[in-house]
């Protein structure tokens, strides 16, 4: 399995960016997928995580209203809405993929990982 995020930028504090996640070498409605962050000198953090089906979803709290997580299981592609963006979401994103149906919140609960897309927001 691959990944491949891309979509990220540079943008001003509360403008939005979409993210986008390529995914290949699997049956992409057969893993659950999930987006994590991390800010420069922090760990690597959880963002938000959907279910194989895309029927249920899960967020960070701190970005619960802004981001959209949704996937495209025609095109084997995540996807990442953010909205009203803020410094605090500055980080590299990176989108990850768990074999079953279940979803995962940890780092450890995911098998395949793609590069990162970096975000800057600036104030």
């Amino acid at each position: 399995v691959q990944l491949q995020a891309s979509g990220g930028g540079s943008v001003q504090a509360g403008g939005s960016l979409r993210l986008s996640c390529a995914f290949s070498g699997g049956a992409f409605s057969s893993y659950a997928l999930g987006w994590f962050r991390q800010a420069p000198g922090k760990k690597r953090e959880f963002v938000a995580t959907i279910s194989w089906g895309g029927g249920s979803t899960t967020y960070r709290d701190s970005v619960k209203g802004r981001f959209t997580i949704s996937r495209d299981n025609a095109k084997n592609t995540l996807y990442l809405q953010m909205n009203n963006l803020g410094p605090e979401d500055t980080a590299v994103y990176y989108c990850a993929a768990r074999r079953g149906t279940t979803m995962a919140t940890t780092d450890y609960g995911m098998d395949y990982w793609g590069k990162g897309t970096q975000v800057t927001v600036s104030s």
